[in-house]
């Protein structure tokens, strides 16, 4: 091989480490554990010619970078919640509220109101030319140790791996559905359970890691909704035993009334951070903004939203 050729492979191969690295950080990938050369949770077919040798190595402990310049839509601000989407005309009479982000549950087999007749792509851009952002929720799923006894009618089954990466297809195709982008974050609602179950909490790990990883090799920020004592703190062990395929964003609920991004106690500070934190700081509460009410969970918001095409 003649030295032009030499140069010239040099550089394609400096190209492709760092695309594979910069794919493998959009997606929220630094959750790996013991392998220097894999970044766990990477999508191969996100970029031609990759090799995982060309990857550096994450310390889960290590901070995330900032998801923003990686082709997230972070919205900082407040947001609320409810089981039934809200019309366009209750969204404009809410302007007059301090919430600019609205959460729907737009999929999953666990949801409490399955049918969204508001929910649609017209509704999506809707929201979005009037000023509003969306946190798309999918409630697949329960952990078999669910606390809820109206959840446990849907709990994991004898596969939680391979069931979590079926349910993942579906919140990416219903995403896709409704306009939603790759780069946008998914949010998977796991309710409050018992993590202290050994067996049980195995299962809801599995299934939580099959669900995010296959979100995640679809090009979107896979999200993770739950109980702060209960879901978020198992992940977060899960998170420091060197766990790969964890969620990209947290949004963890603690009903504590004050709204606290940086100061929940079961999350080092460096967790889920920059910008991939949700908390969730009051919940079944009604509001009336604009003549028309609605029963919410109020949310302080610094992480990635729905980004509508």
């Amino acid at each position: 091989m003649d030295r032009r050729k030499k140069i010239r492979w040099k550089i394609v191969g400096c190209a492709i480490g760092l695309s594979a690295t910069l794919t493998t950080l959009i997606v929220g990938a630094p959750s790996a554990a013991s392998s220097p050369a894999v970044a766990r949770g990477f999508s191969p077919a996100a970029v031609p010619g990759f090799s995982p040798a060309a990857v550096p190595g994450f310390s889960p402990a290590a901070a995330l970078p900032d998801p923003r310049p990686l082709g997230a839509k972070v919205f900082q601000g407040w947001a609320f919640d409810t089981c039934q989407t809200p019309s366009l005309s209750t969204l404009r009479a809410w302007n007059s509220s301090k919430y600019r982000a609205v959460g729907v549950y737009y999929g999953g087999r666990g949801r409490a109101c399955p049918n969204q007749p508001n929910l649609t792509v017209s509704w999506m851009r809707g929201t979005r030319d009037i000023g509003w952002r969306v946190l798309p929720i999918y409630v697949g799923s329960q952990s078999p140790c669910v606390r809820n006894t109206n959840k446990k009618h849907v709990t994991i089954g004898g596969k939680p791996t391979s069931q979590g990466r079926e349910e993942g297809k579906d919140a990416v195709k219903r995403a896709k559905a409704l306009a939603i982008k790759k780069r946008s974050a998914l949010y998977l609602d796991m309710e409050a359970y018992d993590q202290t179950r050994t067996g049980c909490a195995k299962t809801t790990l599995s299934f939580i890691r099959g669900w995010c990883r296959e979100v995640r090799s679809h090009g979107y920020f896979p999200g993770f909704y739950s109980s702060a004592e209960s879901g978020v703190l198992h992940l977060e062990k899960a998170r420091e035993a060197g766990k790969h395929h964890l969620p990209s964003v947290m949004w963890f609920a603690r009903w504590s009334g004050k709204a606290s991004l940086s100061g929940e106690p079961v999350l080092p500070k460096s967790a889920w951070h920059p910008h991939r934190r949700i908390h969730q700081y009051v919940g079944n509460v009604t509001e009336k903004h604009g003549g028309r009410t609605l029963h919410i969970d109020r949310n302080k918001v610094d992480a990635p939203v729905a980004i509508i095409g």
